[in-house]
Parts: C-alpha cells; sequence; structure tokens
C-alpha cells in the first residue's frame, strides 16, 4: 500500500509542478527557508513523494494534451531557426517579411513584435525567442550536460564515516570472505 502524503509534502507536489525547482517549491510548500534545499532533495528521493509527482506530471500531460515529442519540436524551431527567415537587412535598411509568408515553423521563433510611431517616424522591433536557452534545454533532455556536485566534508575536508560494523553477527564463511576482501585490498 502507497505511503500517504503529508499536508506539507502534497503542498511540494503542488508546487514543484510550478517549476520543477524542488528548493523553491520546499520554501513555497511552507518548510524552512535554511532547509528547503536539502528537504527539497530528500522530498524527491522520497519513493512516495516521486510516485506523486510523476502521477501528477502524467495527469498535467494527459489534460493539456502536450507529449514531450512536441515539446522537444518546439524547442528545435527555436534553437535551429534563422533570423535571416524573417527579415532582411543591408546597406538599404532592415525590412521585415510579412506574418503572412512566414512558415509555421518560421513563426515559432518570434516572441513580439512591435511598431512604434512618431512624428519623426518610425521603427519596427523583433524579438525571437533565445536561441541559446532553447539549445540549453534541448541539450539537457538529450542529457549532453550533466551536472555535478561535489560533497566534501566538515571545512571542505572529507566525509566521516563513523559506522560501526557488529562482525559478531557474521557467519565463519562470510568472515573468511572478508578476510579475503581485506587482503586483497592491502
Amino acid at each position: 500500500m502507497a505511503k500517504k502524503l503529508t499536508a506539507k509534502q502534497a503542498a511540494f507536489v503542488e508546487e514543484y509542478l510550478v517549476d520543477l525547482n524542488a528548493t523553491a517549491a520546499a520554501k513555497r510548500a511552507g518548510y524552512s527557508v535554511k532547509t528547503a534545499d536539502r528537504i527539497g532533495a530528500e522530498l524527491l528521493g522520497k519513493t512516495w513523494v516521486a510516485a506523486e509527482i510523476q502521477k501528477a506530471l502524467k495527469s498535467r500531460a494527459r489534460r493539456v494534451e502536450v507529449t514531450q515529442d512536441q515539446v522537444v519540436i518546439e524547442l528545435a524551431k527555436i534553437a535551429f531557426g534563422s533570423t535571416r527567415d524573417m527579415m532582411e537587412w543591408g546597406p538599404g535598411g532592415v525590412r521585415l517579411r510579412p506574418s503572412s509568408e512566414l512558415t509555421p515553423d518560421q513563426a515559432a521563433m518570434v516572441a513580439e513584435v512591435s511598431e512604434t510611431t512618431s512624428q519623426n517616424g518610425g521603427s519596427l522591433r523583433l524579438k525571437v525567442h533565445d536561441k541559446v536557452r532553447a539549445l540549453e534545454l534541448l541539450g539537457k533532455h538529450l542529457g549532453m550536460f550533466v551536472e555535478r556536485k561535489e560533497i566534501t566534508g566538515r571545512d571542505g575536508g572529507p566525509i566521516e564515516h563513523n559506522q560501526k560494523i557488529d562482525l559478531s553477527i557474521l557467519s565463519d564463511e562470510e568472515l573468511n570472505i572478508l578476510e579475503n576482501a581485506l587482503g586483497k585490498s592491502r
């Protein structure tokens, strides 16, 4: 039987769905700001919390009918599109192509278009989605950028382990195996 979430754990699951940031979700769910980074990671490591998150993510995907493939395809349009498809520039100035001439893939790059007019003339502004961010997200999805964290003990030193092992519970055979393994490592 699955373990029931506490009220705070349930709040964490809901908040985690907002931005998939465990630390921020822990803070918003009411956990201590000082320990939110640790608590967030711990909650993600709890199988019953992780299962609820996966269930909620799948439910949301079904509701909005969005697949991973669709997201990756949209990111690829931004990442690999070219502004040359939307405008021309040269000695004569800059000219935007009419939106009716853009393909859906080209139009997907556009974040904003604005026009400003004044007594002195006017200007057009074309803002495209962040290409580097799209490449970064695609790279993460493909496992290209593995984030590593170094964990150290007190004052940057080695992590101390103070576990005591009760050898009296081992059989003679297990003790022989252990003795042989330790002998080989010396």
